[in-house]
């Protein structure tokens, strides 16, 4: 794996041009990822499928990610960042529009494997990138300004993707996908800053291995949570259009503007997380996950209050908008410069095994018990990597009090 570069200097003007073309790449990166979830009912009619077997669309492309993305990293190790951006940027554009264009299911696999490849490599790519652009004490902002792109897919892209293929077509839905994903490569060459991702290695030094690095073990701690969490999250979320109307009593002509209402929260929690991340992660971390679990708990507990579900989705979009921020601001913060690519590669691993791994298991519980049990599992996973992850600072504080008291 390539290695960081040294820190940036504090006097550097903030990159917020770079930074903001990276969240548009971002915004319609995970918009091609997660459109499959709010036209599943159609996919699934015009493929002539299952809704689970539709959602594991979303299982076969995070699969890919999670199988592609490490060896895709290594390989590329030597490539140009912003280059290679521009490159998957593309892949993905064409990835949409043959998705768009599949006559069978086996067509659409092949298509979301594609766009999986691209992608995996992106998110290598990307999430490491603020962390070249900024100091360390000001990645929580940095991540904060490219995670926008993320929570833009969901208050934005997916619920104008769902609006448009419930209008269209869902195929036409991909294809406009693929035509914006096509422009913001091209604003990527224009607006994007290029960065030297590697470090020269002195005379006489001895390279270690990048597993025996002595934070190596924290990411994996930090990436296991991230699974957990994840998987939850994803259990539940990639379902979410079928069990607001067969569970909830919504129509299917509304799920765009829930799909909307929860991601327009989940600015809410990223604006917050850009905040708290500089200043105290860990309890608005414990504070924003509490805020998931209590919010999916009320929204399943009142599934025929049409106004309580609304208010329990807007939370839960606020309380979880803010935690992939918070997660990849303390990757970037756990990993050393030498791992930081490594520690991309293998938190968008992560990343993308909760998100296929959810999508498997909702559908599994979807057929084999009933779309009522979703949120629940979703909770008791969110409270699983929860645990972990203040199990995790518990002994890391012990182990730095027990050497700062040694002579």
């Amino acid at each position: 794996m390539s290695v960081s570069s040294p820190p940036v200097k504090a006097t550097a003007p903030f990159p917020y041009i770079g930074l903001l073309s990276l969240a548009g790449a971002i915004f319609v990166s995970v918009t091609s990822e997660f459109l499959p979830t709010g036209l599943l009912p159609a996919m699934a009619r015009d493929l002539g499928v299952g809704i689970s077997t539709a959602g594991y669309l979303v299982t076969i492309f995070a699969g890919t990610v999670v199988v592609a993305t490490t060896p895709l990293a290594a390989l590329t190790q030597r490539f140009s960042r912003k280059s290679l951006i521009v490159v998957v940027l593309l892949v993905i554009a064409v990835a949409n529009v043959l998705a768009a264009v599949a006559p069978t299911y086996a067509v659409l696999v092949i298509a979301r494997i594609l766009g999986g490849l691209a992608h995996g490599l992106f998110w290598a790519v990307v999430a490491a990138y603020s962390a070249h652009l900024v100091p360390a004490h000001q990645l929580g902002k940095a991540v904060a300004i490219t995670a926008g792109g993320g929570t833009a897919a969901f208050v934005l892209g997916v619920p104008v993707g769902t609006a448009i293929g419930n209008a269209l077509g869902w195929r036409t839905a991909f294809t406009v996908i693929g035509v914006v994903v096509a422009l913001l490569a091209l604003v990527i060459v224009k607006f994007l800053p290029p960065v030297n991702h590697h470090v020269e290695q002195k005379a006489g030094e001895v390279r270690v291995p990048l597993t025996r690095d002595p934070s190596f073990r924290s990411v994996i701690l930090l990436c296991t949570v991230i699974l957990i969490i994840l998987t939850g999250q994803n259990t539940f979320y990639t379902y979410i259009a079928p069990w607001l109307t067969r569970v909830s009593s919504f129509e299917p002509s509304s799920i765009a503007l829930v799909l909307f209402l929860y991601g327009g929260a989940g600015i809410i929690g990223l604006v917050g997380a850009g905040y708290a991340a500089d200043r105290f992660p860990r309890k608005a971390f414990v504070g924003v996950v509490f805020g998931v679990m209590a919010a999916v708990l009320v929204l399943a507990m009142a599934t025929t209050n049409t106004a309580v579900v609304l208010i329990a989705v807007i939370v839960w979009g606020a309380a979880f908008g803010g935690i992939p921020a918070m997660l990849q601001t303390r990757m970037l913060r756990t990993a050393s410069f030498r791992t930081r690519d490594l520690a991309a590669a293998l938190q968008t691993t992560a990343f993308n095994v909760g998100i296929g791994g959810g999508a498997l298991l909702g559908g599994l519980l979807l057929d084999g018990i009933g779309l009522e049990i979703l949120p629940f599992v979703m909770i008791v996973l969110v409270a699983a990597g929860l645990a972990l992850s203040l199990a995790t600072d518990t002994v890391r504080d012990r182990r730095e009090r027990h050497r700062l008291r040694e002579p």
